[in-house]
């Protein structure tokens, strides 16, 4: 026989198990899966043609919670993960990085000559000016929005920070796959962010999806290519890079 005091302990032991499970912070987290393919129009016999590219890498995605922010978005998140944007061969690796925003990234230079990072686009503005081969410097990306970054010394390299106000995010794969691990049952704002695209083709891409443990697979987006991109850029003057300097020989 329990007495009265350890059924009055059982009783409220329920009562918190059933206010846990009515809580939408307290549901099932999921693995949403998303596939993106990139349309590309062409030019066939003079006739305009559009056609799916096979590769889809480095598309962004992600989902910003509507109504009660969910509890697993709490303040410091950018904290909890290192990020880096290396310098090497001459390029910024990776390419596209993607972090929440207030995140410190790290620009390490591990070739053996000088370099340099400016971004002079909404998102962040900064230059770290040259550093050499070794150093390391660093930027919080504390502005939402995407940073296009380049290098003032060798024009071939570029980068891009994306910066988001969600944990929820994810970046597709040379296929087009994109998986976006722990998303709690709840209602989103879909975004999607692409280098090759115009703005207002990626603005007309954003929806509400559903996400649940019955619906955690988005299907298939397609993202409308710009045909007249080009990764062309100016120095952070404003001015066509210098040429490099050719070969020195006396002439016969």
């Amino acid at each position: 026989m329990l007495d009265t005091s350890q059924k009055l302990g059982l009783a409220f032991a329920a009562l918190i198990v059933l206010a846990s499970s009515a809580d939408p912070a307290c549901g099932q987290n999921n693995a949403v899966t998303i596939h993106m393919a990139v349309r590309r129009e062409t030019a066939v016999k003079q006739d305009k043609s559009v056609k799916a590219r096979v590769d889809a890498p480095d598309i962004v995605v992600w989902l910003k919670p509507l109504g009660s922010p969910a509890k697993s978005e709490q303040e410091g998140i950018s904290d909890a993960k290192k990020f880096q944007l290396v310098q090497h061969n001459k390029s910024f690796q990776p390419h596209v990085l993607v972090v929440p925003v207030g995140s410190v990234v790290d620009f390490p230079n591990r070739d053996p000559f000088f370099h340099n990072v400016f971004s002079l686009f909404d998102g962040k503005r900064f230059d770290l000016g040259l550093y050499e081969a070794g150093a390391s410097n660093s930027v919080r990306f504390d502005r939402l929005g995407v940073s296009f970054l380049f290098c003032n010394i060798h024009p071939e390299m570029s980068a891009v920070v994306v910066a988001v106000d969600t944990p929820y995010y994810g970046l597709s794969d040379r296929k087009g796959n994109i998986t976006i691990q722990n998303v709690p049952d709840g209602r989103y704002e879909l975004r999607v962010w692409y280098e090759r695209s115009l703005p207002e083709d990626l603005k007309a891409l954003t929806r509400t999806v559903n996400v649940s443990s019955s619906s955690n697979e988005l299907g298939t987006i397609q993202v409308p290519e710009n045909p007249s991109f080009t990764s062309a850029h100016k120095n952070k003057y404003g001015q066509d890079y210098s040429p490099p300097p050719g070969p020195s020989y006396s002439h016969p």
